[in-house]
């Protein structure tokens, strides 16, 4: 559970020096995931902006977001690409602000970091619970031209996040002919149940 919750509770504003750096930004986002979880008293909304606001200081959006639509990107207006970009955003957060509800004190545990390509660093660690095995997650984090540390995968157990919306949103495109306009039109819908549900 904290891997998935994690994915929206990652502070930005770290900087790649070294190995130590790369897993330092990993260990700050834990803590800063676990405080959000374990405070019981935010409402609905407190929660949901504070994940937005982890959200989108942390992640790559615009990368993870071209990756995702991969050819249709290329295809997409500026306009639809802002929309796709806005909707993915704002569904990703409240997919994981009403999981993480069922937090059950988990805790990570980073283990190592290497550089992978000349931006890129793949940190690996563990989620430990309080019963059965310890799950293995590895971070895919990119270092910009400021310095700052942004997330472009988690890779829980073997499974890739960033591939597996790829693979998601691929479907979708496919049962509706390819339209873009049709696929904005499902996440708007489906914003909205996520909204209702809250």
């Amino acid at each position: 559970m904290i891997a998935l919750a994690l994915m929206a509770a990652l502070p930005g504003a770290a900087y790649a020096q070294s190995p130590t750096d790369a897993r330092s930004f990993i260990e700050a986002t834990a803590q800063s995931a676990i405080a959000t979880m374990a405070d019981k008293q935010l409402s609905r909304n407190d929660r949901d902006d504070r994940f937005r606001a982890l959200f989108v200081s942390a992640f790559d959006i615009p990368e993870i977001g071209r990756f995702v639509l991969s050819r249709h990107w290329r295809t997409a207006t500026p306009e639809q690409q802002h929309e796709f970009l806005t909707l993915f955003e704002e569904i990703t957060v409240l997919t994981w602000a009403r999981r993480f509800q069922d937090y059950d004190d988990e805790r990570l545990e980073t283990l190592e970091a290497t550089k992978s390509g000349e931006r890129d660093w793949m940190v690996s660690s563990r989620i430990v619970k309080r019963e059965g095995p310890p799950n293995p997650v590895q971070w895919r984090i990119r270092q910009g031209t400021d310095g700052a540390f942004r997330i472009t995968d988690i890779i829980a157990e073997g499974v890739s996040m960033a591939i597996t919306l790829r693979s998601d949103y691929a479907s979708t495109m496919q049962a509706n002919g390819g339209r873009i306009d049709t696929l904005l039109a499902t996440m708007r819908t489906k914003l909205d149940q996520l909204r209702a549900a809250g």
